[in-house]
C-alpha cells in the first residue's frame, strides 16, 4: 500500500500540496495566456514592450517555482528540482534582457536554451510527482519545452525569424498547467 494513504499527516500534507499546485497552476495559465496574447500582437518587431514581456515570462516562472518550493519543502523530493529551476529562470531573464539589445535571433537562442533546460527540470519535478497525481501533463509539457527550445534555437539562425512561435510556445504551456490543475482537481475528489 502507498504510505500517503495509511499516513494522515502525510495524506493531508500531500492534500495541502495539491490545493497550492491547483491555484498556482490555474495562476500560471491565466498569466501565459494573456502573455502569449500581448507578445502575438507585439512579435513583427522586437521594441519595448515586448522586450518587457519576454524578460518577465522567465522572472514570473522563477517566482512561481518559490511559491512552489515553500508550499512542497517537507511534502515532496521536488525541492532540489525546483531550486534549479528558480536558478535557471532567474538567469534566463537576466541573458534576455541583454539579448534583447541584439536582436531576435539573440532572443531565440537564449529562450531556446532556457525552454530546453527548464523542460527538463519541469519532466523530472513531474516524475517525482507523479504518485501525487495531476502530474501527467506537466511530464508532457516538459518534454515537449525540450523539443521546443532545440527548435527555437535552431530557427535562430534563419532569416526569418520571428518571436511568434514563443506565443504560442507559452500558451501551449499554460494549457499543460490547466489540464494539471482539472487533474489535481479530480484526484483530490476521488481520493
Amino acid at each position: 500500500m502507498d504510505t500517503v494513504i495509511d499516513n494522515p499527516v502525510a495524506s493531508a500534507r500531500s492534500a495541502e500540496l495539491s490545493a497550492a499546485l491547483r491555484k498556482l497552476y490555474l495562476l500560471r495559465f491565466a498569466f501565459a495566456a494573456v502573455w502569449a496574447g500581448l507578445l502575438f500582437t507585439t512579435a513583427d518587431t522586437l521594441g519595448p514592450l515586448n522586450g518587457t514581456l519576454l524578460v518577465a515570462y522567465p522572472l514570473f516562472d522563477a517566482a512561481c517555482a518559490v511559491v512552489d518550493l515553500r508550499s512542497a519543502r517537507a511534502s515532496d523530493g521536488a525541492a532540489t528540482r525546483l531550486s534549479v529551476n528558480i536558478g535557471l529562470s532567474v538567469l534566463a531573464g537576466v541573458a534576455l534582457a541583454v539579448a534583447v539589445a541584439s536582436g531576435v535571433p539573440a532572443v531565440l537562442r537564449v529562450w531556446g536554451v532556457w525552454a530546453v533546460t527548464a523542460g527538463i527540470v519541469q519532466l523530472a519535478v513531474g516524475v517525482v510527482r507523479r504518485r501525487m497525481g495531476g502530474q501527467w501533463p506537466m511530464i508532457v509539457s516538459g518534454g515537449i519545452s525540450t523539443v521546443a527550445g532545440a527548435s527555437f534555437f535552431l530557427q535562430a539562425g534563419k532569416d526569418d525569424a520571428t518571436l511568434t512561435n514563443l506565443a504560442g510556445y507559452a500558451f501551449l504551456g499554460g494549457v499543460f498547467f490547466l489540464a494539471s490543475a482539472l487533474r489535481l482537481r479530480s484526484t483530490n475528489r476521488s481520493g
